[in-house]
């Protein structure tokens, strides 16, 4: 696991000089670029181009107008560079870079906008009818786009997130302008919550439309889960469940019990006073409608790894009970 956990920290700070080679580089070229207009627009007030009297007001305002513009992607790909430096988190980091490359991008907007139009009375109006033209034509862009916005704002899902919204589940891997990107799992062709390889793309209006399901709440990114196991009536109950509750202990490992007294602690400064956690994990029973007694084990889990787990607890658990066939029978009638 330490050899293992050496070369992931390897690969990632590789990852991490290629990124920061390739912003070394983009800025140079902005500057670089940046330097030759402003030599150009300077270039041209010289009396040498007086004959060009016809075309060299237009080249000097196109000169420092790529000039500006350059300078934006200059002080964008710093910023960016800036934010990967940083030790935010993935998520946080996407955001971040995301709400620099559209401020960066309205910015340009304006400079060609000032640089088009000596008056800007006329831009401003020809600006106007643009957009009502243009907000006619494109509502659901324009909405996907304000869905963005919002997302980012209020921050119902992040990168990273395994989320449901309407009909669709998967983990978010991508958070466009105009609409979300989901890896799916389950799906139609499994019936366990593992990825089923295909991706799912939907409008970011949708979250004005739909609720949305969060399984990577920041504070708390668990689920309860529970796996039911048929018994007999005539079984020891109290080995069933000190079996069981031993099992799922094994697997878990100590540290999610440190993960329910942080779940305590955040219902305690919650408004409700009625919702209590009960000891962990716990059994619960109730009597099936055929010939058995279900057990279930409830315990809590990251739900990106809710399938290993419940797969490695019945693959201990099972043969626990089956050591005791004094103790623990199971039902043997055709209806099971």
């Amino acid at each position: 696991m330490q050899i293992e956990s050496k070369a992931d920290e390897r690969s990632k700070a590789e990852a991490v000089r290629q990124v920061n080679a390739r912003h070394t580089i983009w800025l140079g070229t902005y500057i670089l670029l940046a330097l030759v207009c402003l030599g150009i627009y300077f270039t041209l007030r010289l009396r040498v181009f007086d004959n060009w009297a016809n075309y060299r007001l237009f080249l000097q305002k196109a000169a420092l107008g790529a000039f500006f513009i350059f300078v934006v992607l200059t002080a964008s790909k710093y910023a960016q560079a800036l934010i990967g430096r940083y030790n935010h988190t993935r998520a946080i980091a996407y955001n971040l870079i995301r709400l620099v490359r559209i401020i960066s991008a309205i910015v340009i907007c304006m400079i060609l906008i000032a640089f088009l139009f000596v008056n800007w009375y006329t831009a401003a109006v020809s600006l106007g009818l643009v957009s009502l033209v243009l907000g006619f034509a494109l509502q659901t862009p324009i909405s996907s786009f304000i869905g963005w916005l919002y997302i980012i704002a209020r921050n119902p899902y992040k990168v990273g997130d395994r989320i449901q919204i309407d009909d669709f589940k998967g983990d978010v891997v991508e958070i466009s302008y105009l609409d979300t990107t989901l890896w799916e799992f389950s799906g139609d062709y499994l019936t366990n919550d593992l990825p089923s390889g295909r991706l799912i793309r939907f409008p970011n209006t949708l979250v004005f439309q739909s609720e949305v399901y969060n399984y990577s709440w920041r504070k708390f990114p668990y689920i309860w889960n529970e796996i039911p196991f048929h018994i007999a009536y005539e079984s020891d109950l109290s080995y069933v469940e000190e079996v069981l509750r031993r099992i799922t202990k094994e697997v878990l490992g100590p540290d999610m019990e440190e993960k329910v007294k942080e779940l305590k602690m955040l219902v305690q400064q919650t408004p409700v006073d009625e919702l209590t956690i009960r000891e962990y994990p716990f059994v619960t029973l109730r009597i099936n409608a055929n010939t058995w007694v279900e057990a279930s084990v409830n315990y809590l889990v990251d739900p990106k790894r809710a399938s290993a787990i419940r797969t490695e607890i019945i693959r201990r658990a099972v043969p626990e009970l089956l050591k005791q066939a004094d103790k623990v029978m199971f039902p043997k009638s055709n209806a099971r």
